[in-house]
């Protein structure tokens, strides 16, 4: 069925450092283009998780040989990864960005949008009436099972790491894998590490999420109430200590700080699921990349990797689509305009409009007014129930 609305759709590659996803399947192109809408997709764009132009241009996707050709033409642009410093120059006024933005931990972002009258729309920001995060809970999947994957290997004495096995072996003891949040990323991150077979923690601050991770896991994932003294106690016992917490929209609280590292057990690996909302752990003073993954600060390796689910693109990419294609079918069908009325989780994600911040953390992160985006509409917007 022909949309009554007509989009122009480009998916441009990613540029990020060995990033490899890709913001729409072929699959996703044919639905949209059965709809009446046009896609672009840049040339390449698809490769890195196995999908080739010609795949593309058979589901009905025009191929592009440049992203400037892409961003230039496309009304709504869907991305992986937030828009980088050399994507800036190609805003223009009301063009739509759907993607994952972190806006509270990427201000200069946040300013170009604002500048250049761009609608941002975040993956990460888009809510559910429980309070859930349907655009980040598959990514979040793949990282929290990724983060025991990557702490096990730079555990190796070869990468500086302590040099013991996770799981130990009988009549060794395994590792200690301390976990800050349990939610998606840490329960995940929780099944990873028992089924190596290591001591697990989780630290949580809520009572109702403590109780449901005691239940899911027959009590074998231990539990911690989160404290400064509980946490402080907690990490000086890690071999692997992960950053799982979340705050929509939000930075990330510090939650461990220098001085708490510094009791570690040297050659402890820590990975900070939460680098890309600002990091979890005090050391983390910056971001790494897939090409230069760790450093090491007070005998402890430390990964800060903001995309790590980058590394097995054909499995995020297929996942993260899965999630969004229905918000982009409904953006591109319905307009900007009435898929936000219609839908009140799609109107959460919308974190800047017309040359404001319409997202009130992200506001109070970068320093700018925050301005609701029901401010924009003539009649009352519903709420989410």
């Amino acid at each position: 069925m022909v949309a009554a609305n007509r989009y122009i759709v480009g998916v441009p590659k990613e540029i990020k450092n060995n990033e490899f996803r890709i913001a729409l399947t072929p699959g996703g192109a044919r639905m949209l283009s059965d709809s009446g809408h046009e896609v672009l997709i840049e040339a390449g764009a698809g490769l890195g998780s196995g999908f080739t132009d010609e795949e593309y241009r058979m589901e009905g996707a025009r191929v592009l040989p440049s992203a400037s050709e892409v961003w230039e033409r496309a009304e709504l642009i869907l991305k992986v990864k937030e828009p980088l410093p050399s994507e800036y120059g190609y805003f223009r006024e009301n063009q739509i960005v759907f993607t994952y933005l972190h806006l509270a931990a990427a201000a200069d972002l946040a300013h170009a949008l604002v500048q250049k009258k761009v609608t941002g729309i975040a993956y990460e920001t888009i809510q559910q009436p429980g309070g859930g995060l349907p655009l980040l809970t598959p990514m979040s999947e793949v990282a929290g099972r990724m983060s025991v994957q990557i702490g096990a290997h730079y555990l190796e004495r070869f990468y500086g790491g302590r040099g013991i096995l996770l799981g130990g072996v009988p009549g060794v003891p395994p590792a200690d894998v301390i976990i800050l949040g349990g939610g998606i990323v840490g329960t995940n991150a929780a099944k990873m590490a028992l089924g190596l077979g290591a001591n697990v923690v989780i630290v949580e601050r809520s009572g109702d999420r403590v109780r449901y991770i005691d239940d899911v896991f027959g009590g074998r994932v231990k539990t911690l109430m989160s404290s400064p003294y509980n946490i402080a106690g907690a990490v000086q016992t890690a071999d692997l200590l992960i950053g799982a917490v979340l705050i929509p929209g939000a930075r990330a609280p510090k939650l461990v700080s220098e001085e708490m590292v510094k009791r570690m057990k040297k050659g402890a690996v820590i990975v900070d699921v939460a680098i890309d909302q600002g990091g979890s752990i005090e050391t983390i003073d910056r971001v790494t990349t897939h090409s230069d993954p760790i450093y090491e600060k007070h005998g402890v390796i430390h990964y800060a990797v903001a995309n790590m689910p980058g590394a097995v693109p054909r499995t995020s990419t297929l996942a993260l689509t899965n999630a969004t294609l229905p918000y982009v079918m409904e953006l591109a069908d319905k307009g900007f305009e009435i898929a936000i009325r219609d839908n009140a989780m799609l109107r959460l994600g919308v974190n800047t409009h017309q040359g404001n911040i319409t997202y009130q953390a992200v506001a109070e992160a970068v320093g700018l007014p925050y301005v609701s985006i029901a401010d924009y509409h003539k009649s009352p917007l519903p709420l989410i129930t």
